[in-house]
C-alpha cells in the first residue's frame, strides 16, 4: 500500500479522508497548512499527496508548484472550469471537488496509484497467495484452480479490501459496465470463492448490500 500526505485544513475533513485511507491499509501524514506540507516532504518520502487548493500559508497551487513531481490529487469547494483546467495544466493527476463521497476518492487514489506507482505484484492472506501478474492463486502452496471471473472477483475484492461493496458495484468492477445479468451471479461466484479459499470467515457478507473482504 501507499504513504499518503493529506493536506487539508479543515480537521473533519483531514480526519475522515485519514480514517478511510487507513481502513484499506494506507499509511497516511496529515498536515493542515501548506508551509507545514513543504516541510513533511522535506522530511519523508511519499506515494501521493492529497492536497486543497484553499490553505492558510501557501495555497495548494504553489506548494504543488514547489513539489513537481510527486503525484498529486487536489481536493477543492472550487467547481468552476478554470479552476479544474490549471490544477491540471499545472500537472496534478485528479481534481476532485468538495463535497465528495469516499468511495469516490478512494477509487481515485488507487486509479492514481495504478499510474505512478509500482503496486505489489502479490498478496497474501492466511495462506492464501495471489500472483496478480501470472493471474495464480495458491492456498498453502498449493496451486486453486481459478476461472477468470472468479479471479477478476477476487482482485476486485482485494483491492477493495475492509470495504463494503454492493453487488452492483462488484458486477460494474468484475463484470463491466455493460454486463447482462442479475446480481446472483455475484453471490455463486462468491461462495465458490469460499469455499476454493477457505475464506469463509475472511470474505464477509454484507447485510442488504453486499459483500466484504476483512484483512
Amino acid at each position: 500500500m501507499a504513504t499518503i500526505l493529506i493536506v487539508e485544513d479543515e480537521i473533519p475533513i483531514n480526519e475522515l479522508i485519514k480514517r478511510n485511507l487507513q481502513s484499506v491499509g494506507h499509511t497516511c501524514i496529515s498536515v493542515f497548512d501548506g508551509r507545514v506540507a513543504i516541510h513533511e516532504l522535506a522530511q519523508h518520502e511519499v506515494d501521493l499527496i492529497l492536497l486543497d487548493i484553499m490553505l492558510p500559508e501557501i495555497d495548494g497551487y504553489e506548494v504543488f508548484q514547489q513539489i513537481q513531481g510527486i503525484p498529486t490529487i487536489f481536493l477543492t469547494a472550487r467547481s468552476n472550469l478554470s479552476d479544474k483546467v490549471r490544477g491540471l495544466t499545472l500537472g496534478a493527476d485528479d481534481y476532485l471537488v468538495k463535497p465528495f463521497e469516499m468511495l469516490e476518492l478512494l477509487a481515485r487514489v488507487d486509479a492514481v496509484l495504478r499510474r505512478t506507482k509500482k503496486e505489489s505484484k502479490s498478496f497474501e492472506l492466511d495462506g492464501v497467495k495471489i500472483d496478480f501478474e501470472s493471474r495464480q492463486v495458491f492456498l498453502n502452496e498449493y496451486p486453486v484452480e481459478c476461472t477468470p471471473k472468479e479471479f477478476d472477483l477476487l482482485e476486485v475484492l482485494v483491492n477493495n479490501r475492509n470495504i463494503a461493496l454492493s453487488r452492483d458495484r462488484l458486477l460494474e468492477l468484475a463484470w463491466g459496465y455493460d454486463y447482462v445479468g442479475d446480481t446472483r451471479t455475484v453471490d455463486v461466484h462468491i461462495q465458490k470463492l469460499r469455499k476454493k479459499l477457505d475464506m469463509e470467515s475472511r470474505i464477509k457478507t454484507v447485510y442488504k448490500l453486499g459483500y466484504r473482504l476483512e484483512v
